[in-house]
């Protein structure tokens, strides 16, 4: 089967793969989608190879069960994969928060397992969860990391039609914020500094765009609040500045929580934190369990997600898809596969 791995300094390389087979406790799928995440670009753009099968996203059909699946799963159905395997049974791992593991962890196209940029990936049956007949293979991807991010952050910070939310950074990830805030009923302020994904935000329902390259982001959502602040907070670009700005911008009592990775940022814990008694949330990922109420939402809702999906990609074009995906212009990118 065909896989992408990365060479280094920018470099993806398909190459060719054993088939994978279903051990006890293991499924094979067959992957129908893959999406492009920004944790991605991190290994993309290093300097050390990563030999293992790229891509975390992973959506498609059980082609293989082995002996011991959980019951309900069947070859062919649709599914997503919650793409950690942790030891499985300790406290962190039975609330289905396996990436947590205290024992240690595989990714699934993280590095440390194969992913899913791939033909088919193999993979613990009790990390699949069905695929909802009204989505498509590439929401499912989307959803099962970048926007299922975005919208457990949200979760977090209970927002709702009370709130006005700051989301920083118009990747994927904060486009998918931008988007899911907007349809939990939210008034939306989306910042970056590139035109094309403002543009992009603007089109998800963003009431407002502040380029932070020309405006100062916190003076920006201050006059555009009456002097108030945002509510709430989405901080997905991983920037020191921006993850600052995002503690800077939020008014008394309001919420904030960080999902990108990226720099340290200094602080001021006393003027941004606590004289404004203000709630302040990492989020990583998601639980299984969370992966299945994000799908349920994006379905009762009806949230359009294939609007986020600016580029598809046969896997054949892996080179080509990095590197535009590389170009931080592009909304959410997936490859496609019959």
């Amino acid at each position: 089967m065909r896989g992408v791995i990365f060479k280094g300094n920018r470099e993806a390389e398909i190459r060719e793969f054993p088939d994978p087979h279903a051990g006890p406790g293991e499924a094979v799928v067959k992957i129908r989608s893959s999406g492009l995440c920004g944790t991605d670009l991190h290994r993309y753009r290093a300097a050390e190879p990563t030999l293992m099968i790229t891509g975390h996203e992973p959506c498609g059909e059980i082609a293989e069960l082995g002996p011991g699946a959980p019951d309900g799963l069947a070859v062919g159905d649709r599914v997503m994969v919650h793409h950690y395997r942790g030891c499985g049974v300790c406290e962190i791992c039975s609330m289905g928060y396996e990436q947590l593991c205290p024992k240690g962890r595989i990714t699934y196209g993280g590095g440390t397992g194969h992913g899913a940029n791939a033909d088919y990936i193999l993979v613990p049956s009790r990390t699949l969860v069905h695929l909802h007949e009204e989505l498509t293979f590439e929401e499912g991807a989307a959803i099962s990391c970048g926007t299922g991010t975005a919208w457990n952050g949200l979760k977090k910070m209970d927002v709702s039609g009370r709130d006005i939310v700051a989301v920083f950074g118009q990747g994927p990830v904060g486009l998918s914020g931008t988007l899911s805030a907007k349809w939990m009923g939210a008034r939306v302020i989306a910042i970056d500094i590139v035109p094309d994904r403002l543009e992009l935000a603007h089109g998800l329902g963003a009431d407002h765009v502040v380029n932070s390259s020309d405006v100062d982001a916190v003076e920006a959502i201050k006059d555009l609040t009456d002097g108030a602040g945002a509510t709430a907070v989405l901080e997905t670009s991983g920037n020191p500045g921006a993850r600052q700005q995002a503690l800077q911008c939020i008014r008394p009592f309001g919420r904030c929580c960080y999902v990108g990775i990226g720099g340290p940022a200094q602080v001021d814990f006393n003027q941004d934190i606590i004289f404004k008694v203000a709630s302040v949330f990492g989020s990583w990922t998601f639980s299984k369990a969370e992966l299945l109420e994000i799908a349920r939402f994006m379905v009762e809702a009806r949230v359009p997600l294939q609007k986020l999906i600016t580029h598809r990609y046969d896997l054949d074009d892996a080179v080509e898809a990095f590197r535009t995906f590389d170009g931080a212009t592009t909304g959410k990118c997936v490859f496609v596969m019959d």
